[in-house]
């Protein structure tokens, strides 16, 4: 059992404190439905954030997913990363 002190005063939620890495992972887990159901829209938005975190292969992953996609849901995906992006 664990009988340590966790700091709690210095805790940020992940995706604020995330790295390419963890924004490609989100996006894997979105567009295969890992948890959950299938969101290509997630999807989209999180391999979007990874590439501009400086996952390269994250922009094939995102082009792979918008041939999947309507206009709409793309636009979507964007602004949706857009306002992440004015968030964190």
């Amino acid at each position: 059992m664990f009988q340590g002190v966790i700091e709690t005063s210095t805790a940020v939620p992940a995706e604020i404190g995330a790295n390419g890495d963890a924004l490609f992972d989100l996006g894997l887990m979105f567009s295969t439905g890992r948890s959950g159901a299938i969101d290509l829209v997630a999807a989209h938005k999180w391999f979007n954030l990874a590439a501009l975190k400086g996952r390269v292969d994250a922009l094939s992953h995102r082009r792979e997913l918008a041939e999947l996609m309507s206009e709409t849901e793309i636009a979507m995906a964007q602004r949706e990363a857009r306002a992440w992006m004015t968030a964190h």
